[in-house]
């Protein structure tokens, strides 16, 4: 049930996101990454189940992707009505989604390395998560770097800048507070939930 729940969520939000988004080729940059996850989850769903927490936590993630693509990051309603009450010069909703990228990462990451027996030391694997979290947002930098020069046309939506000089290096800043922050705050929960997953590595 709590499966099919998941997919409901999950269909439901894509669906409303496909819907008339602000730019068709934004939304496509945008949710792709979910779409990609998507196909993962389902394919490797039997022969590699993950924890309850990691599922729900990469079902917030691609909401906050698919949201971001409806509306682009720079034109979340929400977040330009606190730009106005906060008297901002930018919406920041993009800072949310680079939170995620690194608070979401790390519990899929630590997932993988404690039961495939990667990094036995919890030192060390606290170490190469928030490492892997922060090269990934590095990663995904240059990608829209290549994107912005491929297409000058999305590029200012699809980058999100807004103007701030500084962007891509909080977005990294972001997203690494984020990855330090889930080790922190969820490492319990997920020990746990580790312990109660059935021996399928």
């Amino acid at each position: 049930m709590k499966k099919l729940f998941w997919l409901i969520i999950f269909l439901s939000v894509f669906i409303w996101s496909a819907i008339s988004p602000y730019d068709t080729l934004i939304w496509l940059l945008e949710v792709s990454p979910a779409i990609i996850g998507f196909i993962i989850i389902i394919f490797s769903y039997k022969r590699f189940p993950l924890t309850p927490l990691v599922y729900n936590l990469i079902l917030i993630h691609c909401i906050i992707l698919m949201i971001g693509g409806h509306y682009t990051y720079a034109e979340v309603p929400l977040f330009n009505d606190l730009k106005h009450l906060f008297a901002s010069d930018r919406n920041n909703y993009d800072k949310v989604g680079h939170f995620a990228q690194g608070f979401i990462p790390a519990m899929i990451t630590r997932e993988i390395i404690i039961r495939k027996h990667v990094i036995p030391d919890r030192v060390w694997q606290n170490f190469f998560i928030v490492c892997f979290c922060l090269a990934f947002s590095a990663f995904y930098e240059l990608i829209e770097w290549g994107i912005a020069l491929i297409s000058e046309q999305a590029a200012e939506s699809f980058l999100g800048t807004q103007g701030y000089f500084w962007d891509t290096q909080s977005d990294m800043g972001y997203a690494l507070i984020g990855a330090i922050l889930s080790l922190l705050l969820l490492n319990r929960l997920h020990d746990k939930q580790l312990q109660q997953l059935p021996n399928r590595l």
